[in-house]
């Protein structure tokens, strides 16, 4: 794979791939020409494009030629494509349609050469969901890469694949599990008011898929752009065992409203007690959750902390995990403020919502969340969030 970002390859990083000599093997594959319409030209795209995604990633550069029998790159000629548009989508629609499960973050890139003609890089990342399948036209085969190029998966290698993929889904739940448990015992980064809490967690795979840890001393520099609480300005913020973690201001002793923990292995927890809190409304305290006002902090804070994620070069998918405690009783408003409210209230102490998966960065985060908003509204009675439109855009109730 070349050593760096996709969108900074230029054909002079090509150029140098064969006065290097840098021959194919793992991470990288030369191939004279683009795919053609034929089935198996089709299957051999989608054999290499899921070699590389189960095994390390890779980049598969068509537009060069090599030596069959060494795999040593000989020349930099190009393609010619008429309309690289059309054939970027072509080549999108293959790998769409033709594995399964569906694979995310693949990334092509056309290179214009000096000669007219187009190289195309498409750069596959490694999969934390694999195996993928090629299920196109009957064809149903797993491939993995290693130097020599790809070749079938036996069944060995497929039940470790599985076996790793189940684990991980495992230790998302379990890390979760446990993080709730902690927040009901109070053992947070720092002691959070008696009220009904809202808990975010933001959770990368390359957490629970290998052992990085990130830097992050950029993001404590300007922690409170980067590192908002859900509802409450930040005011502190300190280093601590696992990362950084900002907190609102004290309450009472050395008691605060809210925190978010950034993980240095990639994961943030928002946790706040304030967006929650009993209301006195004309004498009466009411359980009320202020619909407009709880999902526009969601959707702001998700927002920021998919950013940071960002930039810590942290690879998607993301999983966005959002849980409220001690809710039973709660009633959801469907005007501005906080009355009128919903006849029916939160049947549940804990409401656990499931979990959202974000593909791409460049994800719509409102739509995204809509689904955890209704059926937040349907846990008070209601059919589905009032604050967005028929075309799923939150415009928040005017």
């Amino acid at each position: 794979m070349i050593n760096k970002k996709i969108e900074d390859i230029t054909e002079a990083d090509l150029q140098a791939l064969i006065a290097n000599n840098v021959l194919e093997g793992k991470t990288i594959e030369y191939k004279k020409e683009l795919p053609g319409n034929t089935d198996s030209n089709k299957k051999e795209f989608l054999a290499d494009v899921t070699s590389f995604a189960n095994t390390s990633g890779g980049d598969l550069i068509f537009g060069i030629e090599e030596d069959n029998s060494t795999h040593e790159p000989r020349s930099l000629i190009g393609t010619e494509v008429e309309n690289i548009d059309i054939e970027k989508t072509r080549l999108d629609n293959i790998i769409r349609t033709g594995v399964e499960p569906r694979l995310l973050n693949v990334t092509i890139k056309p290179i214009f050469l000096n000669n007219s003609k187009y190289a195309v890089l498409i750069r596959i990342p490694k999969s934390w969901i694999s195996p993928h399948r090629v299920i196109f036209s009957g064809h149903s085969k797993f491939y993995a890469r290693n130097s020599s190029g790809k070749y079938d998966m036996d069944i060995d290698e497929l039940r470790i694949a599985f076996n790793l993929s189940e684990t991980f889904i495992e230790n998302i739940r379990n890390f979760i599990t446990d993080r709730i448990s902690k927040i009901l015992s109070n053992e947070t980064p720092v002691a959070l008011e008696p009220y009904p809490k809202t808990v975010l967690h933001i959770i990368t795979i390359e957490a629970f898929q290998t052992a990085r840890i990130y830097e992050i001393d950029s993001i404590f520099e300007n922690r409170h752009e980067k590192l908002p609480l859900l509802y409450r300005s930040v005011l502190n913020g300190r280093y601590n065992l696992d990362g950084i973690v900002t907190y609102s201001d004290r309450q009472e002793g050395d008691i605060y409203s809210s925190y978010t923990q950034l993980y240095r292995k990639g994961i943030i927890e928002a946790v706040d007690s304030r967006i929650l809190i009993p209301r006195d409304i004309r004498g009466n305290i009411l359980k009320i959750i202020s619909s407009k006002l709880f999902e526009e902090k969601i959707i702001k804070s998700t927002s920021s902390y998919l950013n940071l994620l960002s930039e810590l070069s942290i690879e998607p998918p993301v999983f966005i995990f959002l849980r409220m405690l001690n809710v039973k009783g709660y009633r959801i408003t469907t005007g501005n403020q906080f009355a009128p409210y919903s006849q029916d209230s939160i049947e549940r102490d804990i409401l656990t919502l499931p979990e959202i998966m974000v593909q791409n960065y460049n994800d719509n985060i409102e739509k995204l969340l809509k689904p955890i908003f209704d059926l937040i509204w349907n846990a008070c009675g209601e059919p589905k969030s009032l604050n967005f439109d028929e075309d799923g855009n939150w415009i928040g109730r005017r």
